[in-house]
């Protein structure tokens, strides 16, 4: 502080009645309360007219970018840096004759200084997660991961330069001191560290996005993926509980990611009737004939009717039936449900669609379809297949086909089983 300064300022003092030296604490109060009002004037300025007029601009603007900058108080936390800064400037040379005070304010307010960067600096970090999430970009790459690494090392840069300007010394020599405790800074901060490792690998391979389905049983997890950070991911669940995942163990561990079933646009029915074998059996002339009014039958029917005719016909031996070849109730029934499923209108066409028997079983003969849906929604698709599996079920009798059920007690009570003796 200029000495003339103090000169007048206690020479006015003087010819107030109060009688003081020019770096006495009546002066030094004075110079002190005149940097804070400059400082609280020119927060105020900044604040009120050109953050304020800032903010109209981007309110008429319909860029996101700006609105996130709005809705994280970028601005105003840039107004607040600007007192601390010149505070910073203004106080320690008025202090200059107080050597104690003045470098423990000089050091405090350098610290504050700091402090308010990296409040300014973690807010527009959020602000651009806030950008990339509305332009999709979280979509393909984990910015959130990215964006708390970088926030993770300014803390522990800012926490080094905060210790070295209380200390009034070099960083280094507390960067240096980091090296020894390496160990310990691996075991406290292991989970990030794999964490950020598992995040460059989950979108360098595309394994995990935003909004994909994923299933992960030992962890519990089957629903969407609602956020993926530096150390977990979380993931709500079909019955809307959540479940944190330790980003890691995506990598390190198995899960099933439906991702790649909704792009495709099909979702598989996978599921088997079981037949009662005891209900297959040839069919008889007229049974043929009679199902041959249903439409999507009639043209396999005839032809294969006139194949077993022109196949039989060669055998002159036709008093044993297994000397003949016939068309089994089984063998329509499945073609009766191939034809069924090309037609359905909700089942995809260009994907693969069968039914087909599988090994025979105690509850009876699998009767397996095997088709994709042209919705992959999760209700569609279930409404889908119920109504394909009500019209099996429905249908199987008109072919003399029964499905397999356990024996139960209604059973054994209506066959006398249960009936109380007379």
């Amino acid at each position: 502080m200029d000495h003339g300064v103090r000169k007048y300022v206690t020479d006015k003092l003087a010819s107030m009645g109060v009688n003081s030296d020019p770096y006495g604490v009546e002066p030094t109060l004075i110079f002190i309360l005149a940097s804070v009002g400059v400082a609280v004037v020119c927060y105020l300025l900044i604040h009120r007219v050109i953050v304020r007029s800032v903010n109209v601009i981007i309110s008429k603007n319909k860029e996101s970018w700006g609105k996130s900058l709005t809705n994280h108080e970028v601005l105003e936390k840039i107004a607040a840096t600007v007192p601390v800064m010149i505070l910073d400037v203004l106080v320690p040379p008025i202090l200059t004759h107080h050597p104690l005070l003045s470098t423990t304010t000089d050091r405090l307010l350098g610290v504050g200084v700091l402090v308010m960067f990296v409040w300014v600096l973690f807010s527009l970090l959020d602000a651009l997660d806030e950008i990339a999430h509305k332009k999709g970009v979280t979509k393909r790459l984990p910015i959130k991961s990215f964006i708390q690494l970088i926030k993770l090392f300014t803390f522990i840069v800012a926490i080094v330069l905060s210790v070295s300007i209380l200390a009034d010394e070099s960083p280094i020599i507390f960067l240096s001191g980091l090296g020894v405790a390496t160990g310990l800074v691996m075991l406290v901060f292991r989970d990030t560290i794999l964490g950020f490792v598992a995040g460059i690998q989950l979108s360098a391979n595309r394994m995990v996005n935003l909004n994909d389905w994923i299933e992960m049983e030992s962890y519990g997890a089957n629903g969407s993926v609602e956020e993926i950070s530096l150390t977990t991911v979380k993931v709500r669940n079909f019955d809307n509980t959540v479940t944190m995942l330790p980003a890691y163990a995506l990598v390190q561990g198995a899960f099933i990611n439906w991702r790649c079933m909704s792009e495709s646009g099909g979702r598989r029915i996978y599921r088997s009737v079981y037949i009662d074998v005891t209900s297959i059996r040839f069919m008889t002339e007229d049974e043929i004939e009679e199902l041959k009014q249903v439409r999507i039958l009639r043209e396999f029917l005839f032809e294969r009717d006139k194949e077993i005719k022109e196949f039989n016909e060669t055998f002159e031996d036709v008093h044993h039936v297994a000397n003949l070849r016939h068309m089994t109730n089984i063998g329509i029934f499945r073609a009766y449900l191939s034809t069924y499923l090309r037609a359905h209108k909700n089942i995809h066409s260009y994907m693969l669609s069968m039914v087909r028997q599988l090994q025979p079983t105690p509850e009876g003969l699998p009767l397996q379809i095997y088709a994709f849906t042209n919705n992959t929604d999760w209700v569609f698709y279930e409404g889908v297949q119920a109504d394909i599996f009500d019209h099996i079920y429905a249908i199987m009798p008109y072919f003399g086909l029964r499905p397999f059920q356990a024996f139960g007690g209604n059973d054994a009570k209506n066959i006398g089983c249960l009936t109380k003796p007379e």
